[in-house]
């Protein structure tokens, strides 16, 4: 079957319905398979072996009849018993868990796939889903294939195959085919629709080396019950539940997100989770097999390219996909109608245009529900100008940081969470906003690489489990290792550019590191450099922050401090002492180390690192001295490289800033909405605004003999030139502002 017969498609013609109104009339078709049977006769619906597709002929026959064009025999009786599930029979009674199972892949005795068949295994396989998998055993549609996990241990698992997705945005894109090529090659590609590895089962890397093998049997069993070899394999991960690091680690891709709306969604309701989609080519050629091209590759951009006037909205959030053009037209319409007066409400930006401001307030409203106008969708374009920007880099940065912004006034407001208390009592309500923030190795920032806000959500008292036995998919610390995976993504669509992730002291805990050394992501070229909270216990029994200081001193240097002023205690901020601006004196030390995995962790390989140190020295007389312990997965064998290190973390400061803008700038803690929901459309835009302002001034001061036509309009440019000349006649000292030519 080299092309998928469209079944609904062809009986949904004129000619066709009027076809089985005639078999109908016959009376000979008593029942809807025999009608189905005949129907497959008469437009020749048959699979690669030839059998007749009577599954998928009554099912579209259901669907005509549903639409008023006939009415088909009586559904005979499903032969189920009362209270029977549709899926098959189960045993009855639970599978044995397995016994002695090693804590390595490699180790497990007798692993292997047992295709399922006959009555007792599907029976077993059932068992397993439904005791075990939280979608249970199904039914499961399409071409199917079931799997058992077995091994001499017992049974350790199982995966089952189904049709993939009828249409997934993000999938489509990535493979590059049409509605028409879609429909033509759909079966080409299965979905893994089940995949459980029981949950009393600790082995490490079990779950990629199931996989791997999944994937080199599949076609060729495909090809032996269904008569046609399937190209790719498709497969979900739930990303607030897991990590989808076995797929990486069996050399899967992600390709994107669904937008939760599962197959049987016809309302468009979306009441299933969003999921990351992973995507396994089991033919090499299989893009030439369909039809179709390569996707076109993005071509870099400068940081300042784009970013003119007139145009930078349309750049920076054209193209957006909220399910509907319109709605994409009238983000970008308010986007550059809100860059132009930052920090103002929307009703004042409009400059009283009625008609822009409802259009405004009608994106920003639309139903909670209505996932396809989300923070996420709305900053996708300025995420793939970030990605073409970090592209034109040897070298990128990517600043992880956090930040709560506070909405207590909004009383009424749904949706918002927690932040703290102030000295009286009084709960402080906001969301807490975690971003990753691209820089070049100068400090200049290319773009929001990723960023989402969420509602904090605090303990219940009656949760009584210790912090080491909650998942960390549910812990805020999560944050920072969904961070380090966007950057490896990012990383692995620029072979040319070497991605940094830095991140400040709260990211030092042991599942971040870990996450980071698993095997078949883009860990070569993504480095992590963290710097240390923990005073860790090594190997010779002496703390990690002892032995390093007592490592001999590589190189003395100094570090600019900037001024601080002091902050009186606010909420949950603590008080600090303000310090004149200063050159730190400081202590370099440079050396490798070996963590201990913590005791909730027992098994898993230690991890090596490499710590720079810096302490000033002598302590100054106002203010705190300045010690830094920086963790690296770098090796650190030359001053110069550690020197760089601590030049890359100097600039984790440039978040910080972004932060303020963001704040104070664009004063998105003033905005007033509803819901949540509401709120975090509207901080959508003022991420990309504040990073627009903080660019044009690093650039200003970076680089001033850019010429101004790059970054201004020509209506901006004469005013900026009239308010030279003024302010020049007002003060002797300044000189007007050069010719833009």
């Amino acid at each position: 079957m080299e092309r998928q017969h469209q079944i609904k498609r062809t009986l949904a013609t004129p000619e066709s319905i009027e076809a089985i109104r005639r078999l109908l009339g016959e009376g000979a078709h008593v029942s809807r398979s025999a009608l189905a049977r005949a129907a497959c006769t008469r437009f020749g619906f048959v699979d690669a072996r030839g059998r007749a597709q009577t599954a998928g002929c009554i099912k579209a026959l259901r669907e005509l009849e549903r639409a008023g064009h006939f009415v088909l025999p009586a559904a005979g009786p499903s032969g189920r018993r009362p209270g029977q599930r549709g899926s098959a029979r189960c045993l009855g009674a639970p599978v044995p868990a397995p016994q002695e199972v090693p804590a390595l892949a490699g180790d497990v005795r007798g692993l292997r796939l047992v295709r399922v068949s006959g009555r007792e295994q599907l029976q077993l396989w059932n068992e397993l889903m439904n005791a075990e998998h939280p979608q249970g055993a199904g039914p499961l549609v399409g071409a199917q294939m079931r799997y058992l996990i077995a091994s001499d241990h017992g049974w350790l698992g199982g995966l089952g195959l189904a049709a993939a997705a009828l249409s997934l945005a993000d999938r489509d894109r990535w493979i590059g085919w049409d509605a028409a090529t879609r429909r033509e090659h759909l079966h080409r590609v299965v979905g893994m629709a089940r995949f459980l590895i029981r949950p009393s089962v600790r082995c490490h890397n079990l779950a990629s080396r199931v996989l791997g093998m999944a994937c080199r049997i599949v076609a060729a069993d495909y090809q032996a019950q269904y008569g046609y070899t399937p190209w790719l394999l498709e497969s979900f991960v739930d990303t607030e539940q897991f990590l989808g690091t076995c797929y990486r680690a069996a050399n899967w891709v992600a390709v994107g997100h669904s937008q939760g709306r599962g197959r049987q969604d016809r309302a468009h309701e979306k009441a299933k989770s969003v999921k990351a989609i992973y995507v396994y080519a089991l033919a090499a050629d299989w893009r030439a097999r369909m039809g179709v091209s390569e996707p076109r590759v993005p071509q870099p951009l400068h940081p300042g390219e784009g970013l003119e006037g007139p145009h930078w909205a349309q750049h920076e959030f054209g193209g957006a996909e909220l399910g509907d053009l319109r709605l994409g037209r009238r983000l970008v319409q308010c986007a550059r109608a809100l860059g132009l007066q930052p920090g103002r409400a929307f009703c004042g930006a409009a400059n009283g245009d009625v008609a822009a401001v409802k259009a405004y307030y009608r994106l920003i409203g639309l139903p909670d529900a209505q996932e396809d106008v989300s923070m996420r969708s709305m900053l996708a374009p300025h995420r793939q100008r970030t990605l073409q920007r970090m592209m034109a880099q040897p070298l990128v940065l990517c600043v992880q940081d956090g930040t709560e912004l506070n909405y207590s006034s909004l009383a009424q407001c749904e949706g918002l969470g927690p932040l703290g208390t102030n000295q009286t009592g009084a709960r402080s309500m906001g969301l807490h906003l975690h971003s990753t923030l691209a820089l070049t190795a100068d400090g200049v920032p290319l773009g929001v690489l990723d960023a989402y806000c969420q509602a904090p959500q605090p303990r219940s008292a009656e949760d009584q489990w210790p912090g080491h036995a909650i998942p960390i998919e549910q812990k805020k610390t999560f944050d920072w290792i969904h961070g380090l995976r966007q950057c490896e993504q990012a990383a692995a669509q620029m072979p040319a550019t070497r991605v940094v992730s830095v991140m400040d002291r709260e990211a030092d805990f042991f599942e971040l590191f870990d996450q980071h050394r698993q095997p078949g992501k883009a860990g070569s070229k993504v480095d992590l450099l963290v710097r240390a909270r923990h005073d860790r216990i090594l190997a010779e029994q002496r703390s990690l922050f002892e032995q390093v200081r007592s490592s001999p001193v590589k190189s003395r240097l100094g570090i600019a401090v900037p001024r601080q002023s002091s902050r009186p205690k606010k909420s949950r901020q603590q008080p600090r002492a303000g310090h004149p601006q200063r050159m730190a004196q400081v202590q370099l030390r440079y050396r490798e180390v070996e963590l201990s995995a913590p005791k909730h962790h027992a098994g898993k390989a230690a991890l090596r690192l490499w710590v720079v140190h810096v302490r000033e020295t002598p302590a100054p007389a106002q203010g705190q001295r300045i010690e830094w312990f920086l963790l690296s997965t770098r090796a650190i064998t030359t001053v110069e490289q550690a020197c760089e290190c601590l030049r890359w973390y100097c600039l984790r400061w440039r978040i910080e800033d972004w932060h303020r803008v963001l704040k104070t700038g664009c004063r998105i803690e003033a905005l007033q909405h509803k819901t949540a929901t509401r709120l975090k459309r509207a901080i959508a835009f003022n991420l990309v605004i504040a990073w627009r302002i903080m660019l044009l001034t690093l650039l200003g001061r970076q680089t001033p003999e850019l010429p101004a036509q790059v970054l201004f309009s020509e209506l901006e440019i004469e005013v900026l030139q009239a308010w030279a000349k003024k302010k020049a006649s007002n003060d002797p000292s300044c000189s007007a502002m050069p010719s833009a030519s």
